[in-house]
């Protein structure tokens, strides 16, 4: 997964703390943790992905 281009969320703490990068998979959206990028990432069908965008933008702490 190395050869996917990773930009850092809008929504990540510019202090280092809360990091999160989004990337384009040929069917989903990879979502990891930029600051421990080699341990993973998630990977969301573009539905799910805006759903969870959608829950997090009106402040849901689940969904």
């Amino acid at each position: 997964m190395d050869t996917l281009k990773w930009r850092k969320s809008s929504r990540s703490n510019i202090n280092g703390g809360e990091c999160v990068e989004l990337a384009r998979l040929p069917k989903a959206i990879g979502i990891r943790d930029s600051k421990n990028p080699d341990s993973g990432h998630l990977a969301l069908a573009p539905e799910a992905f805006g759903n969870l965008l959608h829950h997090i933008k009106r402040g849901r702490s689940h969904v």
